[in-house]
């Protein structure tokens, strides 16, 4: 992690966010603590900690408690009260009130399986479409008729008329700390989700919102959502809202060039303090990506969670 820790003069202001449907396990603490490091090694920095529990059925404030004590064994704790989306709601609703307003969202009744079968009425095979790009099945509906069918009770989704958004930006780009302009279109996504009739925000709409009430000007995240930036950054241009910076670090992977999750129990915090590792030393082993020596305490984990 050394070798992409920036030194900036500039207040940095980054987070950690986390949804706590699970026990913390190495990859998430290698995202927390390359968070924490920048803000750290930048003039007056802070870090902060949100939970992303939007999704009540799976989120739990025992998770909120167990991640917290791993990060403050780690030594690291927010610079600020901890922000939660269930209790931002309104901030959501907020947006998507402006999006409609401005004709830039509609809702949508199609189900998976409805998207699958007009994919592949037009030739298009499911697997080649990364989420089932949605094809546009309810964009033209008249608003009589999606207002009929919402009376009715059906379950819908809103989402965003990607097309028209596009028409609306000229400017898309973002830079990381390094100065590096980055450029990426996402249109690739398709018409995506903001927020379904029983979830009253998606998780592309309420990180946008989140980074920029909390004031964050330094996003830190896997290399794997590198091409999701883009979605963000759209949703930043037509809310008016001002672009941080973006620094996508490597992924932690396993002995199977996977990236960790939360069923590798043996991987959790919790598994690896019971067997004695220091804080220090995961601390030491997380920033310099020292792969092996993690996998080898992940290992014997392992071996005593199976005796």
């Amino acid at each position: 992690m050394n070798n992409h820790l920036v030194k900036s003069e500039k207040n940095i202001v980054t987070r950690f966010a986390p949804s706590p449907t699970g026990k913390l396990h190495v990859g998430s603490a290698y995202a927390a603590v390359f968070a924490y490091s920048h803000a750290q090694n930048s003039k007056n920095g802070q870090f902060l900690i949100r939970f992303e529990d939007i999704d009540r059925v799976r989120c739990s404030r025992d998770f909120e408690s167990q991640i917290l004590d791993d990060l403050s064994w780690l030594g690291i704790k927010s610079a600020r009260p901890i922000r939660r989306q269930s209790e931002h709601i309104l901030d959501y609703t907020k947006a998507l009130r402006e999006l409609k307003v401005r004709d830039l969202i509609y809702p949508c009744f199609c189900s998976r399986q409805d998207i699958r079968r007009e994919i592949a009425s037009i030739n298009i095979a499911p697997h080649q479409n990364t989420g089932l790009k949605y094809p546009g099945t309810c964009r033209h509906l008249s608003a009589t008729e999606a207002q009929r069918r919402e009376l009715n009770g059906e379950s819908f989704a809103l989402r965003l008329n990607m097309d028209k958004a596009l028409q609306n930006t000229k400017n898309l780009t973002w830079t990381d700390p390094y100065d590096r302009l980055h450029s990426f279109s996402p249109d690739i996504f398709g018409d995506v989700i903001l927020a379904r009739k029983d979830i009253p925000t998606s998780y592309h709409l309420a990180v946008t919102v989140d980074d920029h009430i909390q004031g964050i000007n330094l996003v830190t995240r896997g290399e794997d959502l590198y091409e999701t930036t883009a979605i963000h950054r759209l949703l930043q241009e037509i809310l008016g809202y001002e672009a941080p910076q973006y620094l996508h670090h490597p992924l932690l992977l396993n002995q199977y060039g996977e990236r960790f999750s939360k069923r590798n129990y043996g991987s959790t915090l919790r598994s690896l303090r019971k067997i004695g590792v220091s804080p220090n030393d995961l601390r030491d082993a997380l920033s310099l990506e020292n792969n092996r020596q993690i996998l080898d305490w992940i290992k014997t984990a392992d071996k005593k969670i199976n005796k």
